[in-house]
């Protein structure tokens, strides 16, 4: 980790979650497993060199390994508000496979369900939603973002 970056303490990161939209909160899970998947592919690549005797590898692992542990925080803190917004916290969110099923009642109490991030619904084997549908539908988001049209929040 660079000595100049200081990461956002999980008080504030759990200030800052509060006004994603529900979606957003699964991909930022999504998005900070993979990043855990790297790192740990990363240390099992090191492990061999810090076994060698290389204190610089063995110093990137206990890096690693504290980054590890404060995004794993990130993502009970965000599965803390999914469920504090009625939601469940979908049952492959935990597997950490980037898929989540998730359901509750919106603001005006109706049930929702909600696409994971392979664009099924829950419980669905297959996609009805193409590569052309996703991007299609990804890109008039980007436009609604670029035109003002949504706040988004870069955590």
């Amino acid at each position: 980790m660079s000595s100049t970056s200081i990461p956002i303490p999980p008080h504030r990161f759990a200030e800052a979650i509060k006004e994603l939209p529900l979606a957003n909160l699964h991909f930022k899970a999504a998005e900070i497993r993979n990043s855990i998947s790297h790192l740990q592919s990363s240390n099992e690549q090191l492990q061999y060199f810090a076994g060698e005797g290389d204190r610089d590898c063995a110093e990137a692992i206990e890096e690693n390994v504290v980054v590890i542990q404060r995004m794993e925080e990130r993502i009970a803190l965000l599965k803390r508000e999914v469920e504090g917004r009625g939601f469940e916290w979908g049952k492959d969110e935990n597997k950490g496979n980037g898929e989540a099923e998730m359901s509750g009642h919106g603001e005006d109490g109706m049930e929702q369900e909600f696409v994971s991030s392979n664009g099924h619904q829950p419980g669905q084997v297959g996609g009805s939603r193409g590569d052309e549908e996703l991007a299609r539908r990804l890109m008039e988001h980007v436009d609604e973002i670029e035109e003002g049209g949504e706040d988004g929040v870069q955590l």
